[in-house]
C-alpha cells in the first residue's frame, strides 16, 4: 500500500480565542488537517497546530519524499522526512506538518490492520480516561458563568489559562482562583496555566514560587507554564520548591528537545503536543522516556477532533496516563466527526477501539470550516 497524495485542509470560521495578546477571531486559521490517500483507497487524517499557509509550504517541501512511500510504516516514513529536512526544518512548521502526516499514517495503518492505533502503539492499559475542559480565565463574574457551563457539560476536571491571570496583581490572581474553587466546589479538579509562553512574559522564579504557594491553598492539581518555556534552569529550581506539581513542554518539538527536561527533572509533568512535536511516533517515544524518568505525561491539546482522537489512542497505550486536554466549547472538536465525543456520568471519555483513530471525518460537516 503506497501513499498516493496528501490534501491540506485549513480550518476557519470557528477558531477559538487562545488568550494571546493579539485576539484571535473565528475566521482566523490556526489549525490545519492533512488527509493522506493511498493507492488502495484507504485514507487517514492528521491534525497540525499551524496555519494552512505554513502547513501547505511544508507539505510542498516534504511531498516529493512522501508520495510513493509505504503507507503502513509511519515511524520509518516520518523519521526519514525529519532526517531529510534538517536544513529547512528541525522544528517549527516543518516538524508541525510532519506531526499531522504521522498521525494520518497511524490512522491508515490501524485501518489496514483492522486494529485501533492504541494496540499498534503497544497495547491498551485503559479503555477510558478523564478529560479536562480547557478554558480561559476571565473577569470573576464571567469566569463563574463559564465554569458553571463547563461543569454542566459533564467535566469533572477543568484547566484555567492565560489572561487575565498573572497580568494584574497577586491579589487579583487569588480572587480568580477563589472564584473558581467556590464555583465548582471541592469535587471538581482545577488546573492553572499561567501562559508563560506569551511574548515577553514578565515574571520570573520568585513570582512563580509565591504563586504556587497560593495555588496550593486551593488544591490546584498542577501549575502550567509559570515561566518562559526556554527557562529550564528556572523550571528546575521551581519544581524543587513548588508545593504543587509543575508542568510544561507544549512548545517543544522533536524527542531530543524533551530529554534535558526529563533527565534534569525540570518538571513534574511533561506536556508534548502530538500535533506539533512530531506526531504519535515522537509522542510515544517522549512518553516512554518520561515514564523511565518517573515524570508524568499529560499531552497538550489546544486541538481539533482529530488531535483529540490521537491523544486518546496514545493515552490508552501509556501505563500512567491520567488526563487528556479537551478544548471546550470548540466546533472543531464537536462538529468534525461522524461519531461524537461523549462524557459519561463520572466525567470520563471512552477510548474508541475501532480501527485507526476510532473516529470518522465527516466531510459534509467539514465543508463549512474548509478554507481551500
Amino acid at each position: 500500500m503506497k501513499i498516493a497524495r496528501i490534501d491540506v485542509i485549513p480550518l476557519t470560521g470557528a477558531t477559538v480565542d487562545g488568550g494571546w495578546p493579539q485576539d484571535l477571531e473565528p475566521e482566523e486559521n490556526l489549525h490545519t488537517l492533512v488527509e493522506i490517500h493511498t493507492d488502495d483507497g484507504i485514507s487517514g487524517v492528521g491534525s497540525v497546530f499551524t496555519s494552512g499557509q505554513l502547513t501547505r509550504g511544508a507539505v510542498q517541501l516534504l511531498e516529493p519524499m512522501l508520495v510513493g512511500q509505504s503507507a503502513v510504516e509511519p515511524e520509518r516514513v516520518t523519521e526519514t522526512l525529519r532526517q531529510a529536512s534538517f536544513w529547512q526544518g528541525r522544528g517549527g512548521s516543518v516538524e508541525h506538518a510532519i506531526s499531522g502526516i504521522d498521525v494520518a499514517l497511524w490512522d491508515i495503518m490501524g485501518k489496514a490492520c483492522g486494529q485501533p492505533v492504541s494496540r499498534l502503539l503497544g497495547g491498551n492499559y485503559r479503555s477510558r480516561i478523564k478529560p479536562y475542559g480547557s478554558i480561559l480565565f476571565d473577569e470573576p463574574p464571567a469566569l463563574a458563568r463559564r465554569l458553571e457551563e463547563t461543569v454542566g457539560r459533564g467535566f469533572r476536571a477543568i484547566k484555567l489559562g492565560w489572561r487575565p491571570f498573572g497580568r494584574r496583581s497577586r491579589k487579583f490572581d487569588e480572587e480568580l482562583i477563589r472564584t473558581a474553587r467556590q464555583t465548582v466546589g471541592d469535587e471538581v479538579e482545577l488546573m492553572v496555566d499561567a501562559g508563560g509562553s506569551e511574548q515577553f512574559w514578565p515574571h520570573g522564579l520568585n513570582w512563580a514560587r509565591e504563586t504556587a504557594k497560593m495555588l496550593a491553598d486551593y488544591g490546584i492539581v498542577w501549575f502550567e507554564e509559570p515561566l518562559p518555556p526556554d527557562d529550564i534552569e528556572g523550571f528546575i529550581e521551581l519544581t524543587k520548591q513548588s508545593p504543587v506539581p509543575i508542568a510544561s513542554g507544549e512548545v517543544l518539538t522533536r524527542r531530543q528537545s524533551f530529554l534535558p527536561w526529563l533527565e534534569r527533572r525540570a518538571v513534574d509533568i511533561i506536556q508534548p503536543d502530538t500535533t506539533k512535536n512530531g506526531g504519535l511516533s515522537e509522542t510515544r517515544r517522549i512518553a516512554w522516556a518520561a515514564f523511565d524518568h518517573n515524570v508524568q505525561v499529560v499531552t497538550h491539546g489546544w486541538n481539533t477532533a482529530v488531535g483529540l482522537a490521537a491523544d486518546l489512542q496514545l493515552a490508552a497505550a501509556i501505563p500512567v496516563a491520567r488526563y487528556v486536554e479537551y478544548l471546550t466549547p470548540c466546533a472543531y472538536i464537536e462538529e468534525l466527526m461522524v461519531e461524537r465525543f461523549t462524557l459519561d456520568d463520572e466525567g470520563m471519555l471512552e477510548i474508541p477501539d475501532r480501527p485507526g483513530l476510532g473516529f470518522t471525518l465527516d466531510h459534509d460537516r467539514l465543508k463549512k470550516f474548509r478554507k481551500d
